[in-house]
């Protein structure tokens, strides 16, 4: 044997042992067994700890916050003032007043109830009572502008109108986060796949390179299918170092939604692994389409929010109609010197028709130039927000059936692609029998390997394409696919 023969033996076998080495040290970085990781744990961790869904439950609690402030309006008020003035022996003015004052919801009245006690050298005549006081009983009642709606109950109902809006508003955020886990979750598994596909495909490399090195050294192979063997082996590490960086970056971004119960993030395990998923899959009949839809024109949560802006601007329109009424404000109270029940006063002093105070007040702005502004103003937000509620509307429901002609085009194509599967594996294995026979080349070998592995992977990729646009069909109707009755 000529020593330029044993050199090139030499290296055949320091190829083979690198190789190996090589090979085994890349593809062992990811553990072969691990715990699965499935869809519904992520959302056991997102709806109960994300940052951004506890965020989105205290819109609704704002809303109602502000229910309570506009009903801070009809609190009752009880006001109370004192004043005296003495110089030298003379007692000018010795005033007392109080007064309780109940806002009624209806009719935008006021119940009012008063005690008065001014004496004094120069107290002013007109408001002069007697050493006892003066009790009064009344109320105050608007009988043209403020009689069917006024600022408090406006305000008041505008924020009752936006509770609806705010809770919509949290449903949105709450699924879009989770639109966007679900997302991240499938390219996991898309990653994951891939990068399993690929390992498979260098041990198989390796161990041909292996079985061809072994027949090359018995002479039954040339040399140059042993360069070929390598090559193969080399460009298939290639992918599966892009791969496992491609899956370690997709476990990176999952792991954003992932948060325990004190706020602290979460690291996505390294041994896990994404759930299994049939590639027989069902697709969603028509039925669930015409129920999607139907659900969406009713519940979806921009249509919901758009509906109770519209709420919100009539409870506006109502109450701009209602200011350009004149102001017509009546008062009246009955007046008597009784502080209380247990003495006697004589009627001519008690409560009654006889003794009583009574006011109006009037007041028209001549022009309304500011009133018919405001409510030209309200009418037109009302003509644009039905505007947007028919585009929204639209836009809606043909988002849910472009959704759902993606799921059935992913359907065909994926059972197409099983099929050329099966058939490139018939290829593979013919060609395998070929080679065994030596009628074939390992050239032809790998690149239907090759193929089979590329046809594979689209697969994988075909399947993660078609559970996101599935998440997708339900976060366009405005719902989550395990909230959907269907």
């Amino acid at each position: 044997m000529s020593m330029k023969l044993i050199r090139y033996l030499t290296a055949i076998l320091i190829a083979v042992i690198l190789l190996r080495v090589d090979a085994y040290a890349q593809t062992g970085q990811a553990a072969d067994t691990g715990r699965v990781f499935e869809l519904k744990d992520l959302e056991e961790i997102v709806f109960k700890n994300h940052p951004i869904v506890k965020q989105a439950s205290l819109l609704s609690d704002a809303a109602k916050a502000t229910v309570l402030q506009s009903l801070g309006y009809f609190d009752p008020a009880l006001k109370a003032s004192f004043g005296r003035k003495l110089f030298g022996s003379t007692e000018y003015y010795n005033n007392w007043g109080s007064e309780l004052k109940v806002p009624l919801y209806i009719a935008g009245a006021d119940l009012k109830v008063g005690y008065d006690r001014n004496v004094g050298t120069y107290t002013n005549p007109e408001t002069r009572t007697n050493t006892d006081g003066l009790s009064a009983v009344g109320i105050s009642i608007p009988l043209g502008q403020g009689l069917l709606i006024d600022a408090r109950r406006s305000t008041l109902w505008q924020a009752k109108a936006m509770v609806a809006y705010a809770e919509a508003d949290k449903v949105k955020q709450i699924n879009s986060v989770w639109y966007a886990a679900v997302k991240d979750y499938w390219n996991w598994y898309y990653t994951y796949r891939e990068y399993t596909l690929i390992k498979e495909g260098v041990d198989l490399a390796l161990k041909r390179f292996e079985a061809v090195s072994r027949q090359t050294l018995m002479g039954d192979k040339p040399p140059i299918d042993s360069v070929e063997a390598s090559i193969t082996v080399q460009d298939r590490q290639l992918q599966l170092a892009k791969s496992t960086v491609e899956m370690q970056n997709a476990m990176l971004v999952l792991s954003n939604h992932l948060w325990n119960e004190q706020g602290t993030p979460l690291e996505l395990p390294t041994n896990a692994v994404p759930q299994p998923v049939n590639e027989n899959i069902t697709l969603p009949g028509n039925a669930v389409l015409d129920t999607l839809l139907g659900q969406a024109s009713q519940q979806h949560p921009e249509l919901v929010k758009l509906r109770a802006k519209g709420t919100q601007l009539d409870i506006e329109r109502r109450y701009r109609q209602e200011v350009m009424k004149p102001k017509i404000n009546i008062s009246g109270s009955l007046i008597s010197s009784r502080r209380n029940f247990n003495s006697y006063v004589p009627d001519y002093y008690d409560f009654n028709w006889s003794n009583y105070k009574v006011g109006i007040e009037f007041a028209f702005p001549l022009f309304l130039r500011a009133e018919r502004g405001k409510l030209r103003e309200v009418k037109i937000k009302q003509q644009q927000l039905n505007y947007d509620l028919q585009q929204s509307g639209r836009e809606i429901g043909n988002d849910i059936t472009k959704s759902y002609n993606s799921l059935t085009a992913y359907k065909s194509q994926l059972s197409v692609q099983i099929q050329s599967i099966n058939n490139q594996q018939v290829l593979l294995s013919g060609e395998l029998q070929k080679f065994d026979l030596g009628e074939s080349t390992l050239f032809l070998i790998n690149s239907r390997e090759s193929k089979l592995i590329d046809m594979k992977i689209k697969r994988e990729s075909m399947i993660s394409g078609y559970q996101k646009t599935l998440a997708e069909l339900y976060y366009k109707a405005g719902i989550r696919q395990n909230q959907a009755n269907l």
